[in-house]
């Protein structure tokens, strides 16, 4: 479920896990979710995403800044959802040098553990009320979570050397792949438009107005048939 999120698998046409697809997904609204991370383990490596919406989680547009690594001797493509706006842009950007990622992972993990610790956790879950139609927050006298920043978005990387930024929205609006080298990546969309998330009459995970929508994406135009695009191996979820 994080890799579906977030947005990794391998790719479909891979072999020996040398190529991963890169297709983050995020929520109309940032009322409920507000980041998301995952890793890809491979023989090669690991392949890893992570992306945030920021600063504001509460205004029509917001900045998503997502980062991802590639690891050495392989490659990655990058498939970003269409925006809604024609306000949208997206630029993309690579570091000079890999960091080192291995000392990255022990500095985030050690501390999520102190803030784990700690109790720092967050004392709600979101429900659905299905006689109002509704998400609300129910609290809880007990904290059931502590959020922890991937190790993509440690503090030490503020120090990343970068290289200049490549406009890739024209790409993006006509949903063409990048295909990507080894090296680690970060992609800022400005001006990406929050929605109405669907109302349902399920609970969190189980909103039957998601799946039974007529529109089946790009890569299924005819739903009476199961003749699926290859593509679609990650889109299925």
């Amino acid at each position: 479920m994080a890799a579906a999120v977030a947005g990794v698998s391998l790719d479909p046409t891979t072999t020996g896990g040398r190529t991963a697809l890169f297709w983050p997904r995020f929520p109309k609204s940032a009322a409920t979710i507000q980041y998301a991370s995952a890793i890809q383990g491979t023989a090669r490596g690991d392949f890893a995403i992570a992306w945030r919406f920021e600063p504001s989680h509460n205004s029509a547009f917001v900045t998503i800044r997502i980062r991802f690594l590639i690891p050495p001797s392989a490659a990655g493509v990058l498939r970003l959802p269409i925006p809604v706006s024609t306000k949208t842009q997206t630029s993309l950007r690579h570091a000079l040098f890999i960091p080192n990622v291995t000392l990255l992972k022990a500095s985030a993990s050690n501390e999520c553990n102190k803030r784990r610790e700690a109790r720092l956790g967050f004392p709600y879950s979101w429900e659905y009320n299905m006689t109002e139609k509704q998400w609300y927050k129910l609290e809880s006298k007990k904290k059931i979570g502590t959020p922890c920043n991937s190790f993509l978005f440690h503090p030490s990387l503020n120090r990343t050397k970068w290289s200049g930024e490549s406009d890739i929205t024209n790409a993006v609006s006509k949903r063409l792949d990048q295909s990507l080298v080894s090296g680690f990546y970060e992609i800022v969309l400005n001006n990406w438009k929050l929605e109405k998330e669907i109302e349902g009459s399920g609970r969190i995970g189980n909103i039957p107005e998601y799946f039974n929508s007529k529109n089946l994406g790009p890569y299924c135009k005819d739903g009476s048939t199961f003749e699926w695009h290859i593509d679609d191996a990650t889109h299925i979820i």
